[in-house]
């Protein structure tokens, strides 16, 4: 009989090395930012980075009442920009002493690493926040709000992290989607990690001029960074109608353009090691993602993901005043259309392909309007929530179309 020997690459000694070289990868990338000194300065500069990030585990918070995880290898991570006034003085007003989810969005990487999407959330859609539990133990009741308000709950009662376990909770029982991590930016830090890029490239087709917010910008091309470029995200009144939905159509274009100048500048090491230590500053996590190894493995993961492939969405939404006449200010999410993109995310189906639940559903009955949400029971089931549908929704007979993808840069002024 043929012996058969243990193959080397089973061995832990060979885990081990393989291991140690992704460790030295990492740390070679950044090393090369100081005067090569030996493995004591590459080891001090991964220990820096990795010492920057905040993280917690938040499953206790989550419970166990969750929806199923139904394609294993592919990843949603909600991606929340706070509006935390802390560190800031009174630059940013000296009367808001809570935080908000200033930015919400949805990031699905398909399992096989090919394609990706971003959905935003608009931070008025109006819907039911469940009972939240923060890290210092407090527990919130039952309520309905701007969905934006799931952080500000949550933030009370244990930070940035408990923020971040309350708005997952929120939007997996409004949604039906698993989430996997999170990731929340603050103000400072997305302003420095603009800086560390010398600036992110932006096209205005028209004048933006808010003296407020310390913005004139003529129509045209612009590299934006530092309070400029914040500044731009967070503009409503100065373009378009005011509304979340416009901020939301300029952040996904400077979220684009920064994919694409982070793809290019950090070939260089010095900015490499700016962008790397400005963003690890400025992030709360996860503990799934808590380690500088952790991120560099999920950035490793979709290095080849071409910047066509990765799509940006808004939740399809109609204006709450159509139900509720006195609300003027909140959105209702569309049906069947709101609910067919997430179940595509919960399936890991591309939803601007042929196979998505957009191109596969079929005409159904006139919609009937609600004033609010009514969930079927989801969680734990791989079942997707409905909710009635809006009066202004149509069954949609196409996959989606994004609103725009990570190669979009063409600049039409009008």
């Amino acid at each position: 009989m043929p012996s058969h020997a243990v193959s080397d690459d089973a061995s832990p000694r060979a885990r081990m090395l393989r291991r140690r070289r992704r460790t030295l990868r990492i740390v070679g990338a950044v090393a090369a930012v100081v005067v090569l000194s030996g493995a004591a300065t590459a080891y001090g500069v991964y220990r820096h980075l990795d010492s920057n990030i905040t993280s917690a585990d938040i499953s206790s918070q989550l419970g166990t009442d969750r929806p199923a995880v139904v394609a294993k290898d592919a990843e949603n991570i909600l991606v929340l920009g706070s509006d935390s006034r802390a560190g800031t003085g009174t630059e940013y007003g000296a009367d808001l002493t809570t935080a908000q989810s200033d930015t919400m969005m949805l990031v699905h990487l398909s399992a096989d690493r090919k394609w990706a999407a971003a959905v935003s959330i608009p931070r008025d859609s109006w819907t039911s926040i469940p009972s939240c539990t923060g890290s210092d133990g407090t527990t919130t009741g039952p309520t309905k709000g701007k969905i934006n308000e799931a952080f500000t709950l949550g933030s009370l009662h244990g930070g940035a992290a408990s923020g971040a376990a309350c708005s997952i909770k929120t939007l997996e029982a409004a949604t039906g989607v698993h989430i996997d991590h999170f990731v929340v930016v603050n103000f400072e830090g997305f302003k420095d990690m603009t800086t560390a890029l010398g600036g992110v490239p932006i096209c205005t087709t028209q004048p933006v001029v808010d003296p407020k917010a310390n913005l004139d910008l003529p129509a045209g091309q612009h590299k934006l960074e530092g309070e400029q470029a914040l500044a731009f995200v967070r503009e409503r009144h100065a373009i378009g109608d005011g509304s979340d939905l416009g901020r939301i159509n300029r952040q996904q274009q400077f979220l684009a353009s920064m994919a694409r100048t982070a793809q290019s500048e950090l070939t260089d090491p010095t900015a490499m090691y700016g962008f790397l230590d400005a963003a690890t500053k400025s992030i709360t996590t996860d503990s799934g993602l808590g380690s500088l190894t952790s991120l560099a493995s999920l950035a490793e993961s979709v290095k080849s993901l071409p910047p066509s492939q990765l799509q940006f969405f808004t939740v399809p939404n109609f204006p709450r005043g159509e139900v509720v006449k006195s609300d003027t200010a909140n959105v209702l999410w569309s049906q069947p259309a709101a609910g067919n993109l997430f179940k595509d995310l919960a399936d890991d189906v591309d939803p601007t392909s042929a196979a998505s639940s957009s191109a596969a559903s079929q005409p159904s009955a006139s919609p009937t309007p609600s004033a609010s949400p009514s969930h079927s029971s989801s969680k734990g089931s791989g079942h997707h929530p409905t909710t009635t549908p809006s009066p202004s929704a149509s069954t949609p007979s196409a996959p989606l179309t994004p609103s725009l993808t990570g190669s979009d840069d063409a600049c039409t002024v009008t």
